[in-house]
């Protein structure tokens, strides 16, 4: 359905959580300036790169803070997407992955403080370890 909600005419579901991942995209681009385009001279240009390499530093923590986040946000639509599909099943692998996933995020039926949703999918996803999971498959003879 649309906004991947019940009741989209009622729920902006999904929809927010999409500006989001989009506002963080965008910011990326801009956290992906080189930074060598702003450089200070100083100690008689022998020093410009120190300051260039500090606020490099700074930019990439920043984008990878940020592709945490929109991986969570596209992990999270994906999932709830995934519901509306149901009965139909995807591969045993992401069944597993998404019956893990489900436990630390729910399925939404309607519109919440996503925040909390998010980061509990980022957290999920820092934590969770695939090679595991293809272990658990094999051994249920999928």
């Amino acid at each position: 359905p649309a906004f991947l909600v019940k009741d989209p005419g009622l729920n902006s579901g999904f929809m927010i959580t999409q500006y989001s991942a989009a506002s963080l995209v965008s910011q990326n681009k801009q956290y992906a300036t080189p930074a060598s385009i702003d450089s200070i001279v100083s100690s008689n240009g022998q020093e410009d790169h120190v300051s260039m390499g500090a606020n490099a530093a700074t930019k990439l923590l920043k984008i990878t803070g940020n592709v945490l986040n929109i991986l969570a946000i596209e992990l999270f639509n994906a999932s709830q997407a995934l519901h509306f599909r149901e009965p139909e099943k995807t591969s045993p692998v992401l069944e597993t992955f998404l019956e893990g996933f489900r436990s630390q995020v729910p399925i939404l039926e309607k519109d919440e403080i996503m925040y909390k949703h998010i980061a509990a999918a980022g957290q999920f996803l820092t934590e969770v370890a695939i090679g595991k999971m293809e272990e658990k498959i094999n051994h249920n003879n999928y």
